[in-house]
C-alpha cells in the first residue's frame, strides 16, 4: 500500500477530489442567490433599454418585468398569432413591429381577439393608422416562445409568439437590430381586448438543481478515493496470495520427499 505508484495514485486522487470539491462549492454558491430580487420588483415599470438590449437573451429574474418604450409601427407588419389564451379562452393575438430606434425594433403583442374575424378587422384598422407617428407602449417583457413548423394545411399560420419567426415576415429588416424577447402590451388597441398577463410568481432564492449538481460533485470526489482504495486493496491481496503460494510450494515439495 505504501509503494511509490500507489502513493502517486493517491496524490492524483487528492488532486481530482480537490477539483471536484471546488466544482461542488461553485455549484453550491450558484444554488443560493444571496441577493434575490425583492418581492414586487417586476411590477415597477422600467424603461425597456434598462432591462434588456437588442439581441440579448432575457435573464430569468426579468421575465415578466413591466417596461415602457415608444416608437412607431411599421405598416404591413401587423401579424396574427393563433392559439392565444386569455383567462382560459382560446383566441388570437395581433402583433406588430414597433420601431423604437432608427434600426431597432421589438415585437409587440398588441391585443387579444376571440375570433379570427375580429383579429383581421383589428389588423386593417392598425394598418390604416400606421402613419409613422410615435406611440407609447407599456407592458410585460417576455421571452421568445421559440419557432415551430407551421401546420401543413396552413403554412402561413403562427402558433407561437416568436420574434424570430415574425422577423422573417417583417419588412425593412436590412441591418435591423431586434429584441429577442417580445413585449405584451398591457393596453389593447383597435377594438382588441387587453392581454391577460398576471405578475410572475415570486421565484425561490434556492436553485435545487444546482444543489443536486453540487451533491454529485461530492459523490464523484468520494468515488475517486474509493477507486484508489479498491485498486490498492486488490493489488495487496494479490501480492499476499502470491507470497502464501510461494511459501506453500517448498512445504509441498518437502512433504512429497524423494521418490
Amino acid at each position: 500500500m505504501l509503494r511509490g505508484r500507489w502513493i502517486a495514485m493517491l496524490l492524483l486522487c487528492l488532486v481530482v477530489a480537490g477539483v471536484f470539491a471546488f466544482l461542488g462549492q461553485w455549484q453550491l454558491g450558484r444554488a443560493i442567490d444571496t441577493s434575490p430580487p425583492p418581492p414586487g420588483v417586476t411590477e415597477q415599470v422600467r424603461p425597456l433599454a434598462d432591462v434588456v438590449e437588442p439581441g440579448q437573451y432575457l435573464n430569468e429574474p426579468l421575465v415578466g418585468q413591466r417596461v415602457e418604450t415608444s416608437g412607431h409601427w411599421i405598416a404591413g407588419d401587423f401579424i396574427i398569432v393563433s392559439t392565444r389564451f386569455n383567462d382560459g379562452v382560446e383566441g388570437y393575438w395581433v402583433t406588430g413591429q414597433l420601431r423604437v430606434e432608427e434600426r431597432t425594433s421589438i415585437a409587440v403583442a398588441i391585443g387579444w381577439a376571440p375570433d379570427l374575424e375580429t383579429a383581421q378587422s383589428a389588423v386593417e384598422e392598425l394598418e390604416a393608422s400606421a402613419d409613422g407617428q410615435d406611440v407609447d407602449v407599456a407592458g410585460r417583457i417576455i421571452s421568445d416562445e421559440g419557432v415551430t413548423v407551421p401546420p401543413r394545411a396552413d403554412p402561413e399560420r403562427l402558433d407561437r409568439m416568436s420574434p424570430a419567426a415574425l422577423l422573417s415576415r417583417w419588412h425593412d429588416i436590412d441591418q435591423l437590430d431586434v429584441y429577442r424577447p417580445y413585449l405584451a402590451s398591457s393596453t389593447a388597441a383597435a377594438g382588441l381586448d387587453d392581454i391577460s398577463s398576471p405578475a410572475p410568481e415570486e421565484s425561490s432564492p434556492i436553485n435545487w438543481l444546482n444543489i443536486f449538481y453540487a451533491a454529485e460533485w461530492v459523490i464523484f470526489a468520494g468515488f475517486a478515493f474509493y477507486l484508489w482504495y479498491r485498486l490498492a486493496k486488490d493489488a495487496w491481496e494479490r501480492e499476499v496470495e502470491e507470497l502464501e503460494d510461494a511459501a506453500a510450494a517448498p512445504a509441498s515439495d518437502s512433504a512429497a520427499g524423494p521418490g
